[in-house]
């Protein structure tokens, strides 16, 4: 049995009088055009679907209405970068296969703290993972879910190491200030991230030390009153120079 779909239109015929003699309509087949349309709306849901989860749903928006390219200024974001120290040598001789799904054990583990904590994962580039706070809305108090975030990050990674036998470590940067994100491109979109602030954080990771989050002067001026943290001192950072940085330790209390 299969369900079929008519239309129909029916009007009187009427004599002189206004008297009615006889009724007359066509019927017509529209299931065809029905199913067209039950299968555009469901490849149309299909589509927001996707778009969700690969971007912001205020960026979605903006794109499925034809704004390209996007592209906004935060004057205060907070931005992650951590990497998955001693994953390239575990690599070496582990089938890709196995590889894949311990990594998406982790990551999954670190998108489900970055839903938590109302956070904006941006990418995975290869064993690295960047989330951000404070957009695609600006939030004043994002600094203080990221500062958690890296450390309940390494609390996962360590449960995790308890299952799995491993022995992985974080190496974890954070830095705070302006940056540039949006969309640009005709395909594979991806909301990014780009600026000063972001090079600062990535640098942040690139040298530190594993187990360690390594912080800029301006986080530790945001987080200091409510966060413990030790004093590295000045290093050198490419491209920047000496720098102040600080070791975020744990939350006061």
């Amino acid at each position: 049995k299969s369900m079929i779909w008519i239309s129909e239109t029916a009007r009187a015929v009427r004599d002189s009088s206004g008297n009615i003699l006889y009724y007359e309509g066509i019927v017509s087949d529209i299931t065809e055009r029905k199913l067209a349309q039950k299968a555009l709306k469901f490849q149309q849901n299909q589509t927001e679907a996707l778009l969700l989860n690969i971007l912001p749903q205020p960026i979605a928006i903006r794109l499925q209405k034809g704004e390209n390219p996007i592209a906004d200024h935060f004057e205060d974001v907070s931005v992650i970068f951590a990497d998955l120290v001693g994953f390239t040598e575990f690599a070496a001789n582990r089938p890709p296969k196995k590889l894949l799904e311990l990594l998406n054990k982790i990551f999954s583990r670190f998108d489900k703290l970055a839903q938590q904590h109302n956070l904006e994962k941006i990418k995975t580039i290869g064993d690295a993972y960047m989330v951000v706070g404070g957009l695609p809305v600006p939030c004043a108090n994002a600094i203080f879910e990221v500062a958690q975030m890296a450390l309940d990050m390494q609390g996962e990674l360590a449960q995790l190491n308890q299952h799995t036998g491993q022995t992985f470590e974080l190496r974890i940067g954070i830095h705070i200030g302006p940056a540039i994100a949006g969309v640009i491109g005709m395909s594979k979109f991806i909301y990014d991230l780009w600026g000063d602030t972001v090079n600062t954080a990535s640098r942040m990771e690139s040298s530190g030390l594993p187990g360690k989050i390594q912080v800029t002067e301006a986080v530790y001026e945001r987080l200091k009153d409510r966060f413990e943290f030790e004093q590295r001192g000045l290093i050198s950072v490419k491209g920047k120079g000496e720098m102040l940085t600080y070791w975020l330790v744990g939350k006061r209390g």
